[in-house]
């Protein structure tokens, strides 16, 4: 199944990977960012992925570059596609994505990723874009970098954390 595929290669990366069913999206992003000092939430993000959440929403409505870059800010997206092949999540600021600067500036990036969005490779990607056109971000990880020893260091210049949560479709449910 690409899903499966999609979060052993994303876990590969160093991604946090959380499984569950749309009525569990909730309970499972509010354990996530239970410690944040507060959740950005794009434009278009579903309400009720945030209903549960105890730190303060804040809505991007231009937030500079510094206001992104507070301690213990966290970024709640959702994502137009996966690649299963790489562990890639694609962002193309549609909506409940947000602009790039949302997922490459706060310390910590969650992002709900559903099964029908997994594609299995790149080429596959372009073919399930509505828009192609459209910037797109593509997030393999946390940010990282290594120095001349190879001493991997995390965060030098996007989020130190990437928790990717996989939502699977309930039985019975039509994928959406």
């Amino acid at each position: 199944m690409l899903s499966e595929l999609f979060a052993e290669r994303a876990g590969d990366y160093r991604a946090g990977i959380h499984r569950c069913t749309e009525p569990e999206l909730p309970g499972v992003l509010a354990g996530l960012l239970a410690g944040a000092s507060a959740v950005v939430v794009p434009p278009g993000l579903p309400q009720a992925w945030t209903r549960d959440l105890a730190p303060p929403r804040l809505p991007d409505h231009g937030l500079t570059p510094a206001e992104l870059d507070a301690p213990g800010l966290s970024v709640l997206t959702g994502c137009a596609a996966a690649i299963a092949e790489t562990g890639t999540i694609v962002l193309d600021t549609g909506p409940g994505q947000g602009r790039r600067l949302l997922t490459l500036v706060p310390d910590h990036h969650v992002c709900v990723v559903y099964d029908d969005r997994v594609v299995a490779d790149v080429p596959d990607l372009f073919a399930a874009l509505p828009d192609p056109a459209r910037p797109l971000t593509m997030i393999s990880g946390p940010s990282a970098t290594s120095d001349i020893e190879l001493n991997r260091v995390e965060g030098v210049h996007g989020p130190r954390r990437l928790d990717i949560v996989c939502v699977h479709a309930d039985a019975g449910k039509e994928p959406r």
